[in-house]
């Protein structure tokens, strides 16, 4: 029969082995991250355009289901969604959160103050209120930008380089957005000087684009630019489709409306890139890093692309001495 020494001295070693084994589960925990977008989808039906993102988080060890847990969380084209879905990441008990628009970054940064957030590729994130400053972003977020406001006055430059007799211009636009009404600020200023008139349309959902144009064509827009906002980015083909149908020379935030969508000219802040330094923000914060000691990475190589199928359909010569500057001609 066991003594009373013996019996205390077994209990005492198996609790030290419970904690022990407790605590190496602990350690074995998959870090868990929770991507919110307003693209429609799931994890196995998202976007290509994100895969850059999740490719360089494959690269640097983090799989799906194997070394780390990824909640896709969508909006589907609806931004009152995301205060709901923040909730939902943090009742998941996440790491980080990944946040591709500015209106997800707004919930997720209402909803949590601790949890790191990372943002792929936000328009203006100090105009928007998300932080204080690029350099030290303070708080709980950091990430990418595509420092879309002070680009906006630089497409429409480009696109009355390219088409010189534009004169009215219709720009689509989400209002809802925070970083709409900076962009069309800048905008405003600069078309004065350019001798174009804008013909603004609030955008609200891919239904609302036919009677953006059917109006623009009766106010003789001869003109396009889309603020970058992710609606026009998921209704991509829809927008190129009606431009190119209505013989409007127009000019996007993102290489994809070019390359995927046919569209005739994009001036691109190399948004795979953005996804990729995202992707290393969240490697660096799952290691130890804080987010506020993460400076906010900006563009390094704005890309001009072209599409002379497109020009030739729409009846558009590019002149030469933009084609020389392109850094991508579809042919």
């Amino acid at each position: 029969m066991m003594d009373r020494r013996t019996f205390l001295g077994s209990l005492a070693s198996g609790l030290l082995a419970a904690s022990l084994a407790a605590g190496a589960q602990q350690v074995k925990r998959m870090p868990r991250l929770c991507f919110l977008t307003f693209d429609p989808g799931t994890f196995e039906t998202r976007q290509p355009r994100w895969e850059p993102f999740f490719k360089r988080l494959g690269e640097l060890g983090y799989v799906h289901g194997q070394t780390i847990t990824i909640d896709y969380l969508s909006a589907a084209g609806r931004h009152d969604r995301f205060p709901e879905l923040a909730k939902e990441c943090l009742r998941r008990k996440v790491d980080v959160i990944a946040v591709t628009t500015t209106p997800g970054g707004h919930a997720a940064k209402k909803a949590t103050q601790t949890v790191p957030i990372v943002m792929l590729s936000l328009g203006d994130p100090v105009g928007t209120g998300l932080v204080t400053s690029i350099a030290r972003p303070e708080g709980n977020l950091t990430g990418a930008t595509m420092m879309t406001s002070d680009l906006a006055a630089k497409r429409l430059e480009l696109l009355k380089e390219a088409v010189p007799k534009i004169s009215r211009v219709l720009v689509l636009s989400n209002l809802s957005d925070p970083i709409a009404p900076l962009q069309l600020k800048v905008l405003q200023a600069a078309a004065p000087s350019l001798g174009v008139t804008l013909l603004v349309r609030d955008i609200r959902s891919g239904d609302d684009l036919p009677a953006a144009f059917d109006a623009a064509v009766k106010e003789r827009a001869n003109g396009l630019m889309v603020t970058a906002e992710s609606i026009f980015v998921v209704n991509r083909a829809q927008v190129t489709e009606l431009a190119a149908r209505n013989k409007m020379p127009a000019i996007y935030t993102w290489a994809l409306l070019v390359t995927d969508a046919g569209g005739l000219m994009a001036y691109d802040s190399n948004e795979p890139d953005l996804f990729r330094h995202a992707a290393g923000y969240v490697d660096r914060i799952l290691k130890g890093a804080r987010p506020s000691d993460l400076a906010i990475h900006r563009p390094t190589n704005v890309q001009l692309l072209l599409n002379l199928k497109t020009a030739r359909t729409i009846g558009v010569t590019i002149p030469p001495a933009l084609l020389q500057r392109a850094d991508q001609v579809i042919e």
